[in-house]
C-alpha cells in the first residue's frame, strides 16, 4: 500500500475518491475475468466438452424447460445461472433441444 498525508478537513472527500477507485479497479477485474472465462457453445456435445475442459461460464441459446435443465445438471453437474436480459445474439437454436429462440443462459458448475 501507498502512504500519503490528508488534511483532517479533506479526509472525508478523499476516502469516497479512494474507496472509488479500489471499486473500479474491482469491477474491472470482474469482468475481465468473467469475459475471459465465458465461452459460446451450440450443441450439447460441445457443450460438455468446454465444461469439462475449459469449465467457466457457457453461453448458449435456451429453449429447454425445467425438466431439461433438471438433466443437464444430473449429466453434467452445470445448472441454469441466469437469463441475462441484453443478449445481442438473436435468434438461433436451443444448443440442448434443437428449438428456434432467441433467449439466451448462462450454465455453470458451481465448485
Amino acid at each position: 500500500g501507498k502512504e500519503f498525508g490528508v488534511p483532517i478537513d479533506g479526509i472525508t472527500g478523499r476516502v469516497r475518491e479512494l474507496l472509488d477507485e479500489v471499486q473500479a479497479g474491482l469491477l474491472q477485474q470482474a469482468t475481465e475475468y468473467r469475459d475471459a472465462n465465458t465461452h459460446r457453445v451450440d450443441s450439447y456435445e460441445e457443450f460438455k466438452e468446454v465444461l469439462n475442459t475449459n469449465g467457466g461460464f457457457l453461453r448458449v441459446h435456451w429453449a429447454g424447460s425445467r425438466e431439461d435443465e433438471e438433466r443437464i445438471q444430473e449429466e453434467t453437474r452445470a445448472t441454469l445461472r441466469c437469463l441475462p436480459l441484453d443478449a445481442p445474439e438473436g435468434e438461433g437454436t436451443c444448443f440442448f433441444t434443437g428449438k428456434k429462440t432467441d433467449r439466451i443462459a448462462i450454465f455453470a458448475r458451481a465448485y
